[in-house]
């Protein structure tokens, strides 16, 4: 009788096994603008070997048939709570707040400053990085506005044409991805190098943010969730021509007149100034960011 118990729980082990596994498989859909994951919940339960769990799963079945089944539901319950409370935005923020403050970012500003300051003593890191987080800031902005013109000064060609796609397909798509709420929590230097004709100064940037996708016409969240956080490293990429100095007598790095004639920074989606027609966003008299990406 036991035997004949035994051999037919033992036929629903696969199964129960299967609907386990099932269960903690959790789809991602990634974005176009900030490559978040939108799945709809935290971190949770962290890294573990599914198969040693399996394994263990089905010779505690062997030796012991309703006890396995009692930790297979004992788990699926788990899992569930977990999974409701990893769906909180409260819980989610505040683990996303404490993964901000306790993940280390190494500063290398002094080091890199140093090596620019041979080429170029005018150069100010402290400067750089401000610049660095306006140019952050303001590529949020106008991405949610859906208006890429405020940063074409900023850009060069290249990337500005790829920022521009993305946005034009949202806006056929009649979505929004509104980014929100923004705290940069680290910003630094992180390395340069000549290459060839061209400089290339990278810097880091950590920042947490809301970021969520919405319907033009009805307003309602189509990906993510508008109340809870995303914490976001970026690498920023920027260019200039070798032999480039920076000027002492400007507050930033942004251009804000034309080098050629003097004009207030008014620029064309070919990156050139409006009044004479010169291309100011090539790296020929300062910074452009030519790159942006998260990094993990």
């Amino acid at each position: 009788m036991k035997h004949n118990v035994i051999s037919k729980l033992k036929k629903y082990i696969p199964l129960v096994l299967l609907l386990f596994a099932v269960a903690c498989c959790i789809p991602a859909i990634a974005d176009v603008g900030n490559q978040n994951r939108y799945n709809g919940g935290g971190d949770i339960g962290g890294d573990f070997d599914l198969g040693l769990l399996i394994g263990w799963l089905i010779n505690l079945f062997i030796e012991s048939p309703v006890l396995g089944l009692i930790v297979v539901v004992v788990i699926i319950i788990a899992y569930r709570v977990m999974k409701k409370k990893g769906n909180d935005p409260t819980y989610i923020n505040r683990n996303i707040e404490q993964q901000a403050a306790n993940d280390v970012t190494m500063d290398f500003s002094a080091s890199v400053a140093e090596q620019i300051q041979a080429i170029d003593p005018a150069f100010s890191a402290d400067k750089f990085i401000g610049f660095a987080r306006e140019v952050f800031m303001t590529i949020q902005a106008a991405w949610t506005a859906k208006d890429w013109k405020p940063i074409r000064p900023f850009e060069s060609e290249t990337l500005f044409n790829t920022h521009k796609q993305q946005l034009d397909e949202y806006i056929r798509l009649g979505k929004t991805n509104v980014v929100e709420k923004i705290g940069i929590k680290h910003c630094s230097l992180h390395s340069f190098r000549q290459d060839g004709d061209k400089e290339v100064l990278t810097v880091w940037l950590n920042a947490v943010m809301r970021d969520y996708v919405i319907d033009d016409a009805t307003k309602k969240v189509l990906e993510s969730d508008p109340n809870r956080d995303w914490y976001m490293k970026y690498e920023m990429v920027f260019n200039r021509k070798s032999g480039v100095k920076t000027d002492p007598g400007k507050k930033g790095n942004a251009i804000t007149n034309c080098p050629n004639c003097g004009a207030p920074t008014e620029v064309t989606s070919s990156g050139q100034c409006a009044y004479c027609g010169s291309v100011i966003t090539n790296g020929e008299h300062d910074w452009v960011l030519t790159d942006i990406h998260s990094r993990s």
